[in-house]
C-alpha cells in the first residue's frame, strides 16, 4: 500500500471524527462567542482534513509494476 494513500486514509478518518465532534458541539451550542469560535475551528479543521484526505486517496496511483533495473 502506498504511503500517501495511507496518510490520506488517516486524514480522512481524523476529518470525519472532527466533523462528528463539530456536529455534537453544534447541537449543544447556546451561542456564546467562545462556543462559536470553537465551532468554527473544529468545522474548518475537520473539513480541511477530510477533503485533503479524500484528494490524496483519489489522486495517488497504485503502481504494481516491478522496478526497472
Amino acid at each position: 500500500m502506498n504511503v500517501k494513500r495511507t496518510f490520506g486514509i488517516i486524514l480522512t478518518v481524523l476529518g470525519i471524527a472532527a466533523l462528528i465532534y463539530f456536529a455534537t458541539l453544534f447541537i449543544k451550542a447556546s451561542g456564546t462567542e467562545r462556543q462559536i469560535k470553537i465551532l468554527v475551528v473544529y468545522g474548518l479543521l475537520g473539513a480541511i482534513f477530510f477533503f485533503t484526505g479524500i484528494s490524496l486517496i483519489r489522486n495517488t496511483r497504485d503502481d504494481a509494476r516491478p522496478p526497472i533495473n
